[in-house]
């Protein structure tokens, strides 16, 4: 089955195999004329990357890369980011890679003409308010993984490399004006990352699902996301070059990130700062995560796992779901305790204040507290 796609919710998206090929008229789109391709360090050699720059020069685009972009970018990456970018004169952004290349490039089109430091900018309030809408540069954003959903977001996860602190820094103009979602692009990748990741759009499903705030088209879009990674995670897992399942996951990766603006909870709290100490792979830390915060917030959650469960083929309800949970997980060689990605009991203080501050607390359908949050650490370690 041939999956091609126009889509302009939650903004203009070219999906399908093979579009990446529409590079140039995408920047023609966004009105980029010299474009700065950023990317992270580990994607910075690759063909893919090697492929997109020839796309880029053959349309007398330039090759212009910045890649020192860290798997926890933060904001040192992004002030070189920006140095670069002003340097080479550019007028937009493609955003290229996973998580870090795609948030990293999202900020260096929004700091670049900023004069206010980045930290004045967190999802705050109405702090985003303070920035001048007026220079943000065109964005165009290129997933080479199938996970975070920073592509059709609105808001990028930064860290302070001098307080470990994973911040969001928001703005609606930092959702990219057009998308490239073409799964030919994830067909190399691990599978390790291929699991981390498309256990981070589950992750992102499963919280905006269980978020008490009130978005019911969040709420459809985070069930069927659902659906997608529990049918096709598991074949692209098992077999890389599965194009059917790769774009399957794509999807889900946009429609989790598009979920979760009815809010995210205490998997992606404890995430942030257990990332931003121990650098761990985001996504796999969710994964890790999980299980103890679904028996965690059982109470509040039930009823609506009940019903989906069903639909999501699973047998059992809520409690079916979190058995499948598991099994999923270890299907896929998650480990099943934070211990394993080098956390220590020790770190738990630090972790729980981090997390107290987190903005994802505010989409947990049971309120989180430091005693609770200790213990929840306690029950995940």
């Amino acid at each position: 089955m041939t999956l091609t796609a126009n889509w302009s919710y939650p903004t203009a998206i070219k999906f399908g195999t093979g579009r990446i090929s529409e590079l140039p008229a995408a920047c023609a789109q966004a009105g980029i004329r010299h474009p700065l391709l950023v990317t992270d360090k580990g994607l910075a050699s690759l063909p893919v990357t090697a492929r997109a720059l020839d796309i880029l020069d053959a349309a007398s685009l330039g090759r212009a890369m910045f890649s020192e972009v860290d798997p926890n970018p933060n904001e040192k990456n992004l002030a070189a980011g920006v140095a670069a970018y002003r340097a080479g004169g550019h007028d937009g952004v493609i955003a290229f890679g996973g998580g870090s290349g795609l948030d990293l490039g999202k900020m260096v089109a929004f700091m670049a003409g900023q004069t206010r430091p980045l930290w004045d900018f967190e999802d705050i309030g109405d702090w985003w308010t303070r920035a001048d809408a007026s220079v943000i540069a065109p964005i165009i954003a290129v997933p080479t993984t199938a996970g975070t959903g920073s592509e059709v977001g609105r808001a990028s996860v930064i860290t302070n490399s001098e307080t470990h602190a994973k911040k969001i820094i928001f703005h609606p103009k930092v959702l990219p004006t057009v998308v490239i979602c073409d799964p030919e692009l994830t067909v190399g990748m691990p599978k390790f990352i291929t699991a981390g990741t498309g256990l981070d759009a589950f992750a992102h499903c499963v919280e905006a699902f269980s978020s008490p705030h009130y978005h019911p088209m969040s709420q459809g879009i985070a069930l069927e996301g659902m659906r997608l990674v529990i049918d096709y995670l598991p074949r692209a897992y098992a077999d890389g070059t599965d194009i059917e399942a790769r774009a399957q996951m794509m999807s889900a990766a946009a429609m989790g990130a598009t979920a979760f603006q009815k809010g995210l909870g205490a998997i992606h709290a404890m995430s942030h700062p257990v990332g931003a100490y121990f650098n761990s792979h985001h996504g796999t830390t969710n994964a890790v995560c999980m299980p103890a915060v679904l028996a965690f917030n059982a109470a509040a959650i039930r009823d609506r796992f009940d019903r989906a469960a069903g639909y999501l083929g699973i047998k059992g309800g809520f409690d079916g779901f979190c058995t499948f949970v598991q099994a999923f997980n270890d299907s896929m060689s998650i480990p099943r305790g934070l211990s394993a990605l080098g956390v220590t009991a020790e770190a738990i203080p630090d972790l729980v204040r981090d997390a107290l501050i987190d903005p994802s607390c505010g989409g947990n359908p049971v309120t989180l507290t430091e005693a609770n949050l200790t213990a929840l650490f306690e029950a995940a370690l």
